[in-house]
């Protein structure tokens, strides 16, 4: 059982530019404050992502991202609104309200809100994180505390302990203006 105060501190290290680990619904994530430029670039770094490709970002309220959402048409809001929380990833246009280090060179950003409740806990005090698998490019996703660890030895600010969420696969990945799919479950 992971306690408010370590919640708490991981929080404290995010908003401190630090890059921690957290588990997620079914792998565990590397995240960040995705307004700290050096925080994103080191992160990056870690995984050896390049950062054209962008990142996920995830909350534990929809509400949170009002600032991406409120422009939209309606029907997508009601789509988002209808899917979340939960598994389910959307690309939205992110209507140049995001930084570059974040979207990459994609005119849309990738949006969770989690139902993870170390993932809402922690969004609750940080705002939105960056949200990414917590593996090197090409290596598979960590789905331990262990596989991070020894991915990363020494590297990161926090590791935050707790149980996945008990999904098998990462979230469904979507375009919100087309309904592509973009990743299956």
């Amino acid at each position: 059982m992971v306690s408010s105060w370590q919640v708490r501190q991981a929080a404290q290290v995010v908003r401190a530019g630090g890059v921690i680990a957290y588990p997620t619904e079914a792998v565990w994530g590397l995240g960040c404050d995705p307004w700290d430029e050096l925080a994103v670039e080191r992160l990056l770094a870690l995984k050896n992502r390049p950062v054209h490709k962008g990142l996920i970002l995830v909350a534990g309220a929809i509400e949170q991202f009002d600032f991406l959402l409120e422009d939209l048409p309606e029907v997508w809001q009601e789509r988002l609104a209808g899917s979340w929380p939960g598994p389910n990833t959307w690309l939205v246009p992110h209507q140049q309200r995001l930084p570059d280090w974040i979207t990459g060179s994609h005119n849309s950003v990738a949006l969770r809100v989690s139902d993870h409740p170390l993932v809402c806990a922690l969004s609750a005090l940080t705002g939105p994180l960056v949200s990414t698998s917590a593996n090197p490019a090409g290596r598979p996703a960590a789905r331990s505390r262990l596989r991070v660890e020894q991915y990363f030895p020494r590297q990161l600010d926090k590791v935050l302990g707790g149980a996945l969420g008990g999904r098998k696969n990462p979230s469904l990945i979507r375009d919100l203006v087309t309904g592509d799919v973009i990743r299956p479950s």
